[in-house]
């Protein structure tokens, strides 16, 4: 069912264009030409990484987690994996993972969901949506709050139960390994690197991550 298919890359840090860190509960907003390669590395293990993408060709048509979950059959992400438009425009390819599964389901976190899934006293706590829309209120992409889109959780493990619930288990990563992927179009990458303290997702301590590109036309 989950189609794990873990590869390393051949690709080269000291090759790289581009080379951040991004620490726990930050976010960032970048864009990709076709063509180019993208890396989060997950530098301390067990992180993480809520992501999603827009075609800047069209903003509007963003990262859709239905279409890419049908067309590939699959709830899970790993190598060979293609992320859709919600139009099923392809726009990246997963070209090497370490972990051999990342989430499509769990979404990102938000106050409101922190009060419904922990408690009242949680509204006030940094989350996920409030590093999405920081790093869109500080471009000039274009691209806005309505514009929020389904996102991808790198990284963690978010397991359906017989039931057809979702559990946050433990994450799937550790020290070192990575998720990359190859740019289609023009694309909008747009990171929040998970604050999340209440549930494993993140072991409870939240920590940077690595976010590399290289020129691979």
């Amino acid at each position: 069912m989950y189609g794990f298919i873990k590869k390393e890359s051949d690709l080269k840090i000291e090759d790289a264009i581009y080379d951040e860190v991004v620490d726990a509960g930050d976010g960032w907003m970048h864009e990709l030409l076709p063509g180019q390669t993208f890396r989060i590395l997950d530098m301390e293990g067990n992180q993480a990484v809520d992501t999603t993408f827009y075609d800047m060709t069209n903003p509007e048509d963003h990262y859709g987690a239905v279409t890419t979950i049908v067309m590939q059959q699959n709830i899970y992400l790993t190598t060979g994996s293609i992320l859709r438009t919600e139009s099923g425009k392809p726009l990246l390819e997963i070209t090497a993972d370490l972990t051999g599964r990342h989430d499509t389901l769990g979404g990102a976190c938000s106050s409101q969901s922190n009060t419904v899934r922990y408690a009242r006293e949680k509204i006030d706590m940094h989350n996920c949506r409030d590093s999405f829309m920081l790093q869109l209120a500080k471009s000039d992409s274009g691209i806005q709050k309505r514009d929020l889109a389904p996102n991808i959780n790198f990284f963690m493990n978010v397991p359906v139960t017989k039931e057809g619930g979702l559990k946050f288990d433990d994450g799937v990563s550790a020290p070192g390994k990575y998720v990359e992927m190859k740019a289609l179009e023009h694309t909008m990458v747009l990171i929040s690197n998970c604050p999340q303290l209440n549930n494993p997702c993140n072991a409870y301590n939240p920590t940077p991550v690595r976010l590399l590109i290289w020129d691979t036309k």
